[in-house]
């Protein structure tokens, strides 16, 4: 996952943290919030992201110039403190500058955390469950498939 200029270097340690088995990721359940197309939003760099999350457990991402594909694993329901843990490693990158202005690694590794808005229209990721460390919201692009 891309992660913008300016997250302290704790956060960013943070999001590269536990490694993915090389087999294929299991994918999602066939109702599962993730799914879909979500944007984000970066007006500090003018520039947003688009992450296609796709039921076969692939993501396809687009950043500034940049255009990767990644293998996620997501748990099929929340923990009990309502947050779901997404596991993420790029499997391809066609090696340009994201919206920071960074060249993502193939094999780069991230863990993160998504909570859900109510309305399943928007969603945070944080660097664990506390909600201290978020970058968001990403928003729901109705009507287009993944």
């Amino acid at each position: 996952m891309r992660v913008p200029a300016g997250l302290p270097t704790f956060l960013l340690a943070s999001f590269l943290a536990a490694p993915l088995a090389s087999a294929a990721p299991p994918a999602p359940a066939p109702a599962h919030p993730i799914l879909g197309i979500w944007t984000l939003a970066l007006p500090s760099l003018r520039c947003s992201e688009t992450y296609r999350f796709r039921g076969d457990g692939t993501t396809l991402v687009t950043s500034a110039e940049e255009v990767s594909e990644s293998e996620y694993r997501i748990p099929d329901q929340p923990s009990e403190k309502g947050f779901y843990k997404l596991e993420d490693r790029i499997v391809k990158d066609n090696g340009k500058k994201d919206c920071s202005g960074e060249i993502m690694k193939v094999g780069t590794q991230a863990t993160n955390f998504v909570r859900f808005h109510p309305s399943g229209g928007l969603f945070l990721m944080c660097s664990d469950e506390t909600m201290q460390a978020c970058i968001g919201p990403f928003e729901r692009v109705e009507g287009e498939e993944a």
